[in-house]
């Protein structure tokens, strides 16, 4: 159940899922990055990154 509300939040700003699932460290400023060059870059990492944990 956690998951699947930090992949709804990862819908709505992608940072914010991989912030709940790892913290701020490598893949929070990926994701970041990613988001900042486009929403998909940044939801994909995050979902990935969600579904890998």
């Amino acid at each position: 159940m956690a998951d699947f509300i930090r992949i709804v939040l990862s819908v709505i700003i992608p940072p914010l899922g991989v912030f709940l699932q790892v913290g701020i460290g490598k893949h929070f400023w990926i994701n970041i990055l990613l988001t900042l060059l486009g929403y998909i870059p940044g939801l994909v990492h995050a979902i990935w990154v969600i579904a890998k944990k």
